[in-house]
């Protein structure tokens, strides 16, 4: 059984688990298409951010 040499120091110990918060992403459904979408993100299909149209829509 192996069987560490050193004390995992705390610091060693919290770079480790700091990956134990991290949480999936959320989506939020957009009004205008009804798409799932980030958050505080442009709808790329649509162009469309906060209701203005922010850049030319994604064809395809």
């Amino acid at each position: 059984m192996a069987v560490p040499k050193r004390k995992t120091s705390p610091m060693k110990r919290g770079f480790r688990r700091s990956a134990d918060a991290l949480a999936t992403p959320t989506y939020v459904e957009d009004k205008d298409s009804g798409e799932l979408r980030r958050p505080h993100h442009i709808d790329l299909k649509s162009g469309m951010y906060r209701g203005r149209q922010v850049m030319e829509p994604r064809k395809g």
